[in-house]
Order: structure tokens, then sequence, then C-alpha cells
């Protein structure tokens, strides 16, 4: 997608422009700086040292065709090497906005600077930059980003006499991106300084490995003029630069007209105190985020129009405005610039915009520019756009291949014959027909499966279809169960497998006659016929040793250690229990639960209790003999609720009395485990443990752990061992606990490390989750906890549960990701399986594929539900196949690509350094857009950034997962942390992967107190912020609210019930109910958000500058990040050159 950028005006060059606090300004006389730490990457366009630069032959150098614009007449004819900028892009085909009638000119935008023709000189400053040379004008700038035509002429191509500057004239006479450079104008008689290539932001990491460092040489500096913040600025220029190699000046040419010009904002605010500490990660480096506000336009200037986003991600968005986003809040005092008007609505034609002359700017005016950040493609935008043009309708299923809407799209589905995208999404749902193809794609070929998912009150459940003792009709050779796509011959005797092909006889009793199109004329009263998720009741043969399987039990294990009990916990379980044992889950219409409970305390010890509905007081057993555990009672430890309820209800108000006095402060972990594992053996039954643990274990018993937290390990070779348990003492205990069919949710109160890695084995693998509440405070953090408890206990879960996914002739599951254990290739167990739990299946190629027959996939999920039947639930979906490039990238889907790739790096980081895989992460992503570039988009320069349409956002959602605490963790993140979030974000679904790297944030002050719709979404950018609104940013785990310092007095009054900004406390878990429209308002959003999500997120109420902004910064992940992750814009450019290097 070219991007014709508007770029935005700057502050006056007199003015000030504050310095980055802790590192150091470049310094006068063109001296590189002492000790200043080298970007990472190399120059941006320059070469990398280690990379070949191949030479294109003679004559390789071409326009790129405007889409949609025949070239330009004779009269505006480019010289050879220099790009037409369209203001239209390059698409799959011809997209973008259509022709119109009258072919539209082209003025040339440069005359690049040919051998032999006489420089004209012209006034460049040179810049310390970042990724290289910078752009040589405000078009080149334009063209710079998402659509981006970054540079002027073929990749690649031999500078002729180091051309590193401009191919695109400068608009004023001095014109610099906002790189750390210095300002200095020259004179056209003084000619352009040489500065040699430098890569000037302060980084505290290392650069590549075998990158050689050119010296970092600094123009003089002219008196008068202070140095800009550093800030990203990017060369544009395609040709790599020779360092040090003179650099004849630009020539001179009309600006390009309807162009703007702009500069970064006077004050930036997310500067960094000190350096951060070094990472290992070859990310992008520190430093100040990209672009502030956008001051107004020059003064002769009308607006730039905003442009629809065109197909195949070519936008000629440019300051178009943010859904319900007028620009820079328009009134609202921002960060050290003054608000930029709101963006006119109309469309106009940009050719007709003057554009400011440049003897009418004042001299102290000439304008600085840099990458807007509304040009490059927004996922607000995105989104917005797809709720908009998918969310009205509901998803049909009838037809092979479809895209269904995103994840953030409220849609209705209706299923006819394939299953519901609520339970199966597909990275690409046109898949490459021969495995070749997939290979030069790099498109991993993924499903993201929830089998057991919820769904809404509006959509019916699938169905329960009983075949009576024959049990599922099924193919005879692949085993594959009845789906519709499976074809009935010699009227209605036969039918052949969709799956193999094999063909079987169908059963008498099942048979039926066919119609004249071939059908069943049964066809739409059976469920496994005509629709794509259904379930079979199972025979005995699909149960354990043959017989039918009992209900399960839920046991509850209580940590009665001292810092459990003194914190309240003990006390605040107990409490809970008695009411929570009323909503245990149950079959549809049953009365009561058939779940049968349990409890046991521990310590160094464990404590068993018979609650036996005729005792009149319950008993406690205690198993002092840890390392052989056994259950001390049979009859009485698991009871009906109903049944036993007066027992129940003493002893969980004995317990916490029991053990008030405790000084115990040490806990084992392994035997609790084994207590429950031994005490559901016993009743042959399946269950789940409810563990509610405090401290790492470190009392002598089987499976005792040490501290080995060490923060010295990140980012060297041996951090792998950090997300690998201690011991594999939990690895076989795990088998054992799926093998009876004895899930582990665990809840953890640590106050310090505790080991999440090895203690979230047993969890992990038994398919139940993990929660954890560090720090744990009764009166901040027990509404959040009981929540967790609440849903946990109540929800839908399948246990002893087994899945396989089948496929047709031609790909194979290869690879599977979740939290469950497999002990042979194709069947994932799990212990128990909830409704929030996915696996993601990996395919790759085994044959080649046909476009007539697509691809078919059908899970089947065999399971014990939580009465004690065994059940089947299938789901099948039919995908297309192609043999064009295009086709599979026209049938993606971005959020599910990140679902995936987000699992498949952490699990990598397992097994190899967190640099490799975050590196491995890039490459593949740029693989995956080069080959687009490459095979699918129409020709153009180089300098042009194309992604294509369904895939534009991938850059910014892949950056997010590379600076997420896992890949890139900041000083603050805890080792626990990240052990905690590698095994959440296993088992997430593609619509919590989505938030959780790409955080939600709505201006609450702009939300409509009359209406029940959310206000709507902003980006992820401090620049987005302004002082005087509310801010609410939720990711899945956490709501933060951000109140900023200018916020009216009557607003904070009406939300916190306090009259001023210093009154708000920190402190608040809940927002105070108060009876006024805008609290409200803001409660029902908190709500509405907590209902969409499957854990209760914790609320943090930040005020701006305080302490805690910190932590809300770090989730603002469109600007760079303190643990060293790139902007969104440096990102992009990364990427850029990344695809050019293997293009090139």
């Amino acid at each position: 997608m070219s991007v014709n950028q508007q770029a935005h005006a700057g502050p006056p060059y007199g003015q000030p422009q504050p310095g980055y606090q802790g590192f150091q300004q470049p310094a006068y006389g063109g001296q590189s700086l002492p000790g200043a730490p080298q970007s990472q990457y190399g120059a941006y366009n320059g070469p990398v040292p280690g990379y070949q630069q191949p030479v294109p032959p003679p004559g390789s150098l071409r326009a790129p065709p405007t889409s949609g614009a025949p070239p330009p007449a004779s009269g505006a004819s480019h010289p050879s090497g220099h790009v037409a900028y369209s203001q239209f892009e390059h698409g799959d085909v011809q997209n973008g906005i259509p022709a119109s009638a009258a072919p539209m000119q082209r003025p040339p935008v440069s005359q690049p600077f040919l051998p032999g023709s006489a420089p004209t000189p012209v006034s460049q400053i040179s810049t310390f930059q970042q990724y290289g040379p910078p752009p040589g004008s405000v078009q080149q700038l334009r063209n710079h980003m998402a659509g981006m035509t970054i540079g002027s002429t073929a990749a690649s191509a031999p500078p002729p006499a180091g051309l590193g500057y401009a191919s695109v004239p400068p608009v004023s006479g001095s014109v610099s991106a906002t790189g750390s450079g210095l300002y200095t104008p020259y004179s056209a008689s003084q000619g352009a300084p040489v500065p040699s290539v430098s890569q000037a932001l302060p980084v505290a990491q290392p650069p590549f490995p075998g990158q050689t460092i050119p010296a970092q040489r600094l123009p003089a500096q002219v008196p008068g003029f202070t140095p800009p913040p550093p800030s990203t600025g990017v060369g544009p220029s395609s040709y790599p630069p020779t360092t040090g190699a003179p650099r004849p000046p630009a020539m001179p040419g009309p600006p390009l007209p309807g162009q703007t010009v702009a500069g970064p904002p006077s004050s930036q605010p997310n500067h960094v105190s000190s350096p951060p500490p070094p990472s290992t990660m070859a990310g992008l480096h520190p430093g100040p985020p990209m672009g502030g506000l956008h001051g107004p336009p020059p003064p002769t200037h009308p607006p730039q129009p905003g442009y629809q986003m065109q197909q195949n991600g070519s936008f000629g968005q440019m300051r178009g405005p943010q859904p319900n986003y007028g620009g820079a809040y328009p009134g609202a005092p921002n960060y050290g610039s003054p608000p930029g008007p709101p963006p006119p609505p109309k469309r106009l034609d940009p050719d007709s915009i003057p554009s400011p002359q440049l003897n009418e700017l004042p001299p102290q005016q000439k304008p600085r520019h840099r990458i807007d950040p509304d040009a490059i493609p927004s996922p607000i935008q995105v989104i917005e756009d797809d709720r908009n043009n998918r969310g009205s309708e509901p998803f049909v299923t009838g037809v092979r291949g479809q895209v269904p809407p995103l994840v953030t799209t409220n849609f209705l589905v209706k299923d006819q014959g394939n299953a519901s995208p609520r339970y199966i999404r597909c990275t690409s749902y046109n898949i490459p027909c021969t495995s070749d193809m997939a290979k030069q794609s790099q498109v991993p070929l993924a499903a993201v499966i929830k089998p057991l998912a919820t769904l809404p009150p509006e959509e019916t459940l699938p169905y329960l279809v009983d075949h009576g003792e024959s049990g599922p009709v099924r193919c005879n050779r692949c085993k594959a169960y009845m789906c519709p796509f499976m074809q009935f011959i010699e009227g209605g005797r036969r039918f052949q497998c969709c799956f193999c092909s094999c063909v079987t006889e169908v059963p008498p009793h099942y048979f039926q006659h066919l119609d004249h199109t071939g059908k069943r004329v049964d066809f739409y009263d059976r469920p496994e016929l005509s629709l794509g998720s259904y379930e079979f009741l199972a025979t005995v043969d699909y149960c354990k040793n043959n017989k039918f399987p009992s209900p399960p039990a839920f046991i509850f294990m209580i940590d009665v250690s001292y810092n459990a009990v003194k914190s309240g916990l003990v006390r605040l379980i107990c409490e809970e229990l008695k009411s929570l044992l009323d909503y245990l889950p149950r079959e549809g219409n049953m009365e009561e639960s058939a779940i049968r409970v349990g409890f046991v305390t521990y310590n160094k010890v464990l404590h068993f209790y018979n609650v036996k509905s005729s005792l009149a007081q319950p008993q406690m057993m205690v198993v002092s003999d840890v390392a052989d555990m056994f259950v001390p009672l049979l009859d009485g430890f698991l009871v009906n609720v109903n049944e036993s309820r007066t027992v129940i209800a003493s002893l969980l108000d004995q317990i916490p009395e029991m053990f008030a006095d405790t000084r115990e402060t040490e806990t084992v972990f392994a035997p609790v485990i084994q207590a429950g594992l031994e005490a559901l053996k016993a009743a042959e039954c399946a269950g789940k443990l409810f563990i509610f643990h405090t401290s790492l274990p470190i009392a002598e018993a089987p499976g005792k752990l040490k501290n080995r937290d060490d923060r010295k390990l990140i980012n060297t070779d041996k951090e792998k061992t950090l997300f690998q348990p201690q011991t594999s003492f939990y690895n076989n205990l795990a088998k054992d606990c799926v093998a009876q069919g004895c899930c582990v949710d665990l809840f953890l109160f640590p106050n310090q490390y505790l080991d999440v890695a090895t203690l979230g084995v047993v969890p992990y693998q038994t398919g139940g989750s993990i929660y954890k509440y560090a720090y744990f405070q009764l009166e901040t953090d027990q509404y959040r906890f009981l929540n967790d408890l609440r849903r946990d206990v109540q929800k839908e879960v399948g246990f002893d549960a087994v899945m396989r996914v089948r496929t047709s002739t031609g790909i194979r599951a290869t690879d599977f990701f979740g939290a469950f254990y497999m002990s042979n290739t194709t069947d994932v167990e799990m212990a128990g399986l909830d409704c929030d739990k996915t696996i993601t299946v990996e395919f790759k190629h085994d044959d080649k594929l046909s476009e007539d027959s697509g691809a078919l996939l059908q899970c089947a999920l065999l399971y014990t539900s939580c009465a004690g039947q065994r059940r089947l639930r299938i789901h099948n979906l039919s995908l297309n196949c192609c043999t064009q490039l295009a086709d599979l990238y026209r049938n993606c889907e971005t959020d599910t690509l990140i679902n995936y790739l987000a699992k498949y790096a952490y699990r990598g980081v397992l097994s190899s350094p967190v640099k490799t895989v975050r590196d491995a992460l890039i490459n593949q992503c740029a693989q995956i857009l080069a080959c687009y570039r490459k095979n699918c988009a129409s020709p153009s320069s180089a300098g042009q950034l194309i992604l294509p349409e369904c895939m534009k956002l991938l850059p910014v959602y892949l950056n997010c997962v590379l600076k997420s605490d896992v890949l890139q963790p900041g000083p603050e993140v805890t080792t626990d942390d990240r052990a905690y979030i590698r095994q959440l974000v296993t088992s997430m679904d593609v619509a919590e992967t989505n938030v959780f790297f790409y955080p939600r944030l709505l201006p609450l002050t702009k939300a409509d107190v009359d209406s029940d719709s959310l206000p709507a979404a902003i980006r992820n950018s401090e620049e987005r912020l302004s002082k005087g609104d509310i801010y609410l940013l939720e990711n899945g785990l956490n709501i933060f609210v951000w109140v900023g310092v200018n916020v009216q007095q009557s607003l904070i009054q009406n939300l916190f019930g306090v009259s001023s900004f210093s009154q708000i406390s920190n402190a608040l878990s809940t927002l105070p109910v108060l009876e006024n429209p805008f609290s409200k308002k803001v409660r029902s959003v908190v709500d509405m958000l907590q209902g969409q999500r499957s854990r209760y997120m914790k609320l943090i109420i930040v005020k701006q500058e305080d302490k805690l902004e910190m932590l809300f910064k770090h989730f603002l992940v469109e600007d760079k990040s303190l643990s060293g992750g790139a902007s969104y814009v440096d990102f992009l450019c990364h990427m850029h050159k990344e695809i050019r290097q293997l293009l090139s």
C-alpha cells in the first residue's frame, strides 16, 4: 500500500526542542559522542553489513505503474529511475479508487541526480539518525509508510556517486526528518555537508551480530538551533548509502500538489529517565514514541482530506479521521502542542489542494516532518470498518472457505454445514494446493479450535444425536464421523468418505432414500447431515474399561499455612464455598448437580475431612507421611452437597478457627495433587482439584523445590531454563493425572517467587487453569478472586477428554499447541477441557490438494459431561484450495495468524534463546509479506511497502507480540509473571489474544451517557491521550482507568466521589457506586467488558504523572517501550527494510 502521507506542521525552528533525558545530545563539530550506544538495526535503507547488495541489471530502474492512472503524459515524463508517486495504490489487480475518465497527470516529483547532469545546489541538512539518511522531502516521507513509497528508485541500485539523500526535492530550504539530528540549514551557495551514514539513536542493545558500525559524525551545529528530540527518522532513499561517500545535493523541484508539511510535537512526554537495561533481543530500541500532537497546518493551507482505506492495504488514508476521533482531540489541551483542527469529512481530490509555496512561509517556520502515524494501517479503523460492513448480517456457514467477520465484530452465526467461527478459526480459508506454494508463502496453515465454546443466547447449542447401541456411523477406514460432506451413492446404500474416499456400507437402521439431487430425503432432519457442529451420545465402547463413567467430583484443597491464614484468605475461601457449592455445573434440565465434593487442608501435612451426611460433626484425619501419599478414608470423603449440607457448613466454619493460631510457614505441593488423584482413583471417577496455594513448596516432600529465580539469566542462553520446570517429577505426576481424568486448577497467592514454571506443569498438562494474585490483599483483591473462583467452579467442563483432528487427503495435522498432554502423535488428551480453552493445530501438506474438492477438517472430541454422560462433539469445516498466491493472501485472518505465531514463539522460548525466537518471528513475517510483494502486488518501486489488505495489521500486531513480557521483559516483570503469561496465552482463543496484544483504549469522557454502546476506541499511543480526559484501557487481565491532570472537577466528583485530582485514591479496586449518569455509564462499560472476558480483570486507577503511569504506558503498544521495544512506526520501517533485503 502506498501512502501519500500528510505530514504535520511543526513548531517553529527557533523554539527550543526538549532533549531526551538520560541520553546525551549530539556534540558540536561533527564528533561522535563517546560511549553513545549504537543502534542495533543497520541504517534504514542502508546496507546491513553481512548482506550482499546485489546490483540490478542496467535499465532495471522503472517507474511503478499507478493503479488506475495511465502513465503520465509525455509532458510530465519521468527521468529514468524516478518514481511516479501515485495517490492511488497498487492492488492485487487494479484496486483502490477506480480510474477517473481523465487520466491523472502527475507532475514530476523530483529529478534524480543523473551522472553527467550538473547538480543544482539546494539547501540540505544532515541529520543524526537512527535508521539511516533522512527522507529528502515531505513527499518522500509522505509516501513513506504503509503504502509507503519509500524511496524513489528501484531497490539496491548502486548509488550514483553515493546519492543518499534526496531524489525528491526538499520542500523548503532546510528540511529534515526528525532524527536526533541538528538543524543545520545551509545557504544555497554553501552546498550540502557530507555526513557519513550514522546509526545513532542511543540504544541499549548490541547491534546485529557481525554488524560493523560506521563512525558517527555529526555536522557542525549552527548557533541558535537546539537539537530536536530523537524520534524515528526514516530514510527513504532506496539507495544503500555508502558510508562516508560524498552525497551530491538533490535537485530542486516543485512541491507536490496537496502536500502539507509538518513536524513532530514540541514536547515528548514519554521520555525515559535513564537508559533501559540492555536486553538480548535484537529488537528495536528504546526511546520516545513517534510523534506527538499534530500542530495546526501552515497558514494558507486547507487540511488534507483523509482517504478511505483501499483494497490491498494500499491506503490513501492520510490524516484521515479515526472513527469518532477528530485528529488530536480538538480543544483538548495536549502535551505541549496546540491541538490540530479536525480534518474535514469531505473527500477532495488531493490534486486540487494548493500547497503552501516556500516563500509564503515565514523564514523561521520552514517545515520539518516525520511519518504520520495516521497514514499507517490503523487497527481501530480496520475493526470499525469490519463492524460496519459485517456486523449487521448473520454469518451463514453454508459456503466453503468463507472468511468470517473479525473477532471484534458482534455477529450472529447460522450453522448450515460448517462449524461456527466461535468453534474454529483458521489462519487462511483458502490454502495452497501444493507444499511448494505453502513453503513459498510461509503463511502457516493452522486452526484455533475451541471445542466447548460458549455461544450467545440467540444461537442454538449443538444438537445431541443418539444412534442407540450401534453408536455413530463412521467411515470404515479412517474412522471419520458422519458429516455433511459424506457422499451417498448407490441409491443411499453406501457412502463415500470425504476424508479418505473409502466406500462404506450404510447400516440398515441408518438407510434412507436419495432425492433427485443425490441428497438423502432426511437431510434436514439429521444434524450430522446438515450442520457443521453436533454431538453424538457415545456408546460403552467409547468408555474407559468398557464401562460408563461415574459423575465427576470436585475436591477443594486449601493451603492453611501462616501466610494464607494471616492474609484472611482461608476465611474468605471457606465463606465463599458455603454458597458456591449450590452452583456446581449441571446438565440442562437437572434439578441438582451430579458432582460430588470433598475437602482437604494442608501445610507440611495433609488433613482430610469426613463430611458424611450421617455425622453430627465433620471428622479430620491427618496424613503426615507425605512421601507415600494415601487417602485415609473412602466413605464420607466425596459427598453429595445437598445430603451433607449441614456437615459441610460446619466444616467450613471450623477450618478458619482451627488454624487461626498456626505458626507453620512451610508447605508441600506435589503430595496435595497426589492425594486428590488417589481419592479420584478410589472413587473410580474423573474430576477436578481446586488448589489454593501461597508459597514455594520447600518442606521435605516429593516435588520439593528450591528458589532458582535469577534475573541475571535474562538475555543469556540460559534464559530458557527460567521457563522450564526445575524437576521432571511434575511431568510424571501430570501424566498420571491425565490417565485418571484428574484436572487441576491452581489459584496462587504469592508474596515472592514460587516457581510458576514448575507448579504450573500439572495444571497445564491436565487442561486446567492457573490464576495468580500476587501480593494478595483482602480489601483490594477479594472481589476479583471470588469472581474468578465462581466462574471457574460454574463453567462448562468436559472430563477425561480426547480430541483428534482428521483432514482430507493432502494435508494432515502435524503440530499442537495448548494446555493438554499427548501420548502419541494424533490424540490430544485432557483430564479436563473447559469452555475457555483452545487447542491450536498446525497442518502440513503430505500430498497435492485440488481446487475442486477443497480441504476438509473434522475435529472430534470425546468427553464426559458434568452429569457423567460420555459424548462425542464433532466440528466440521471445509476450506478452499488455490493455485494462485493472491487467493491465499486474500483469504487470511490476521488475528488467528497472530494467535498462532504468539503460541509458536511462546513454545520456542522453552528451547531457544529469546533473541533467536524474536528474530525468527520477524523473519517469517518479512517472508510472508515479501512473497506477497513479489508475486501478488502490481509492479512498483521497491521503495514502496505494499501489504495485503487482510494482513495490513500484521506488522503492528507482530510488534506487540515481540514487545510482550515473555519475549521482552521490562525490569519490573518477574520470572513468575513471564511463566504465567506464557502458559496463559498458550490456551487463549483469538478474541483473547487480540485484546491481550493490542489492548482496547476507550475515551470515557466521550461516552454517550444515554446510550448502551461503548465509546469508540482510539489507538494505543500516548499522543492520543489528552490531559483533560479520562480513558479506560483493557487487555483481558487488567482494566486501567487513566485520569488526566486537567480533568474537570465535576467529572472527578461524579466518577470518584472526591473533589479534586489529588484526592483520587490509587487503592480503589472498584469504582464507587454514585447516583449520576456519568458514574452509571462508566460502571456499565466496565461491567460490559468484564462480561466479555474469561477472567475478572483487575481494576487499576492511574493518575497522570503518577508512578503507576509507567505500568499503564507499557500497554500503549504503538509507542516505544521502556524495555526496548520499537514503536509501530519504527517497526514498520524495520519490516520494510527486511522485506527489501529479501526481495533483493
